[in-house]
């Protein structure tokens, strides 16, 4: 019997060959029928479990209670079809829609064919409403992907219980969960402390990808792709920063691309996204280390500041924290001044220059407590290059580097900086004040054509 192409949708029977229309049709039937009551029935199981107070389920009791609803309510259905004289299912074919339905919600589920949508970057989920946003800026709201807020709560827990090397709880005691899906989509869901629960999934549309490419599609231009190339060859330690969602992540993969195949990379996460690890040939020596949350106890947690100290016990050529989001600042600014030449962050900041504050803020978080003065002299011994992503005045879909900072020293509360790339009219990188020559000659030893870069050259390259 060939596999039935059964889904959520229009169902063509004239596509599955040796069934004719109406056995197509009557499997549709039960596919609905069985897809309707499945969450309906797990939801009521649910209910009973959590008020008499025993364990959330793990994969395998839902899946053993999914199993004996599914095959009541096809007997149920069997005994209906042969009670008004309808077409009853033959045994293989309901076994294969029973499975199809365990899938769908095994899997993604309802999420399926919103990830398979190249289009849509960011998904988010309220209850039962769905709003996505496309690459182009576009916002729309989809039909729900889930027949009730506890199949929702349901889906997450599975999705987040098989997402990587450690499970990651999501219930009252922990309401709140992020983990990344196969695809490498980094999905953050909370319950409990919302009326409905709500998920938010972003995309990323490059999981590989070069500087070359990101010029193409008008991040930047040649003169700037030459440059960010230069900066990663000369190891210089940098720090991209923009909004949420602006594409900072994208950047760091684009420019980690020019990191010669032989250096030792390690990388540091909340959770799992950047994937340089997955890409065996231009990265063959990547350890990737995911920050762990507390176990039910309290107890076991791995913060990524620990991981950063961890790092520099592996013999890395560079460290790249995939986001500074708190006292790991102190820790991974000092693997970039000791030797870890060549390091990279990403950061969330509205400017280039409120970079630096926000790096101060984390650094109070610390245990070293450090004074603004003395983080600010760490910053600066530390980083070389602040790299700001915006969007384009016009394009909302759009994301452009429209920032270059070169850190040059620290006085006191404030950290001495360039800015070599400065926005234009349309938030686009345009000449900004000239390199240092010391740095120009770095970079021009690193492959940079420096006649694009002294001072009265500055003209935006075609």
């Amino acid at each position: 019997m060939p596999r039935l192409l059964l889904g959520a949708g229009v169902h063509d029977p004239a596509e599955v060959p040796g069934m004719g229309a109406e056995a197509n049709s009557a499997a549709e039937r039960l596919r609905k029928r069985l897809r309707q009551q499945l969450p309906l029935g797990l939801a009521a199981r649910l209910r009973v479990n959590d008020a008499e107070g025993s364990s959330p389920w793990n994969v395998s009791n839902r899946r053993a209670a999914a199993d004996e609803i599914l095959a009541d309510a096809a007997e149920e259905y069997a005994r209906e079809q042969m009670t008004r004289g309808g077409h009853v299912v033959p045994p293989d074919v309901e076994q294969q829609v029973m499975e199809t339905v365990l899938d769908e919600l095994f899997g993604l589920a309802g999420l399926e064919p919103l990830l398979r949508d190249p289009d849509i970057e960011n998904i988010n989920i309220n209850g039962d409403r769905v709003f996505v946003r496309r690459s182009d800026g576009r916002r729309e709201r989809l039909p729900s992907t889930v027949a009730s807020d506890a199949e929702l709560i349901q889906l997450i827990r599975d999705l987040a219980a098989r997402s990587g090397v450690e499970e990651r709880r999501f219930d009252r005691g922990s309401p709140g969960v992020s983990f990344q899906l196969p695809g490498g989509e980094r999905v953050f869901a909370v319950m409990a402390v919302t009326a409905r629960p709500s998920v938010s999934i972003r995309r990323h549309r490059y999981t590989t990808v070069s500087l070359a490419e990101l010029r193409s599609n008008g991040t930047f231009d040649r003169r700037l792709e030459a440059f960010l190339g230069a900066v990663v060859r000369a190891r210089k330690n940098v720090l991209i920063t923009g909004g949420t969602a602006i594409g900072k992540t994208t950047l760091l993969r684009a420019m980690a691309a020019e990191i010669p195949s032989w250096e030792r990379l390690v990388t540091i996460e909340d959770v799992f996204e950047l994937g340089l690890d997955a890409d065996s040939e231009a990265h063959p020596d990547v350890v990737a280390l995911q920050a762990r949350e507390a176990n039910i106890e309290g107890e076991g947690a791995v913060s990524q500041a620990e991981l950063v100290r961890w790092a520099l016990r592996m013999a890395p050529d560079r460290v790249i924290v995939g986001e500074v989001r708190g006292p790991e600042v102190i820790p991974m600014c000092n693997a970039m001044s000791q030797g870890n030449d060549g390091s990279m962050a990403t950061l969330h900041a509205s400017s280039s220059r409120s970079a630096f504050t926000r790096l101060a803020s984390y650094a109070v978080q610390g245990a070293e407590r450090l004074p603004l003065e003395a983080t600010n002299l760490l910053v600066a011994s530390a980083l070389d290059f602040v790299v700001h992503l915006e969007r384009p005045r016009g394009d909302a879909g759009g994301r452009v580097v429209s920032s270059v900072r070169e850190v040059v020293d620290a006085d006191g509360p404030q950290i001495v900086s360039n800015e070599v790339f400065k926005p234009g009219p349309d938030r686009r990188a345009d000449s900004g004040v000239p390199l240092r020559s010391e740095t120009l000659d770095e970079l021009e030893a690193a492959g940079l054509d420096v006649d694009r870069f002294e001072p009265g050259a500055w003209g935006r390259s075609p």
